[in-house]
């Protein structure tokens, strides 16, 4: 992964963060050099590290060291970076992190996940198809080209893999082909261009469809200038997946990750405009987790590895 550094910017922290910051760039100089942040791979690499600028401009004035940004080229690069100790905070779908658990335990700590606008603590897989295919419902999919995600992501393979499972389906007879596309954006992409029939990502689920919904992988398409939602139709839906987590270096000091922690629950209302780029989209606030929450995930992508094995 190459490491993008970024220079203190457009700081938007309200008072009392700000001087919070102060205090703490003294104590954690000290304890660490450095705060790596790594960013999952799935969409233009220009696009993630403007999204997430605004962060790592937050916490370089948090922690009182230099931030850099790893936008990795798919999914396992942040997780092996987790794994290894050369990065310490990321976003995560729960899949990743069901991933990382299963291999060490130890290795990360969940500290947060996102609330809807709704109050939910979710989200949904759902499969698109082109508006124009003839393709309206599952039953339709049968003997036609299904694209995933990512091997580690929830929604764009674990959750359809398990629910196809789970309602007595083999996607290895039931699809003419399965296939990875790299990422979300790379999956909708080969929707809505023809390589593909169908095509699985993430969404929140709440507001239109027609919008891309409030948040996921649609919203942020639409956002970037990307999707024209009347060439898509959505023709399944999962049961509400657990909200991924955000992790932290379970080695990190214990105030380095407080200070990350509180400052991540003030940021909906002292920075909502990076709380939106950050997250793709438009949530209500950040709830405290922590591995529990993701037991069903777990449990889940243990099954889906027996079964391969």
């Amino acid at each position: 992964m190459n490491a993008i550094r970024l220079g203190l910017g457009r700081l938007s922290l309200g008072a009392g963060i700000a001087a919070a910051a102060l205090g703490m760039a003294s104590a954690t100089a000290q304890e660490i050099t450095e705060f790596r942040i790594g960013i999952l791979g799935g969409e233009n690499e220009a696009d993630r590290l403007r999204s997430n600028a605004c962060l790592a401009e937050r916490f370089e004035a948090l922690l009182g060291v230099p931030v850099s940004l790893f936008p990795a080229a798919d999914y396992a690069g942040v997780l092996e970076g987790l794994l290894g100790g050369t990065l310490d905070y990321a976003e995560l779908g729960a899949s990743g992190y069901a991933g990382i658990y299963l291999e060490d335990p130890e290795a990360v700590l969940p500290i947060l996940t996102t609330r809807q606008v709704d109050g939910s603590t979710g989200y949904y897989s759902i499969m698109l198809a082109r508006s124009d295919s003839g393709i309206t419902s599952f039953e339709d999919m049968q003997g036609r080209v299904l694209g995933f995600a990512d091997p580690n992501s929830t929604s764009g393979y674990l959750v359809p893999m398990v629910s196809f499972l789970n309602a007595g389906i083999d996607p290895d007879d039931y699809f003419a082909e399965t296939r990875f596309s790299g990422g979300h954006e790379q999956n909708v992409l080969a929707v809505v261009n023809g390589e593909i029939d169908g095509g699985v990502t993430w969404v929140s689920g709440v507001g239109d469809f027609e919008e891309g919904y409030t948040s996921g992988a649609l919203r942020r398409m639409i956002d970037s200038g990307l999707l024209d939602m009347s060439e898509l139709t959505q023709v399944w839906q999962s049961p509400l997946i657990p909200n991924g987590p955000i992790v932290v270096r379970s080695e990190l000091p214990e105030e380095v990750r407080t200070a990350v922690l509180d400052s991540l629950l003030a940021m909906p209302e002292d920075d909502p405009e990076c709380f939106y780029s950050a997250m793709s989209g438009e949530f209500d606030s950040y709830v405290e987790v922590d591995e529990t929450f993701y037991e069903t995930i777990i449990a889940a992508r243990r099954m889906v590895i027996e079964s391969d094995s």
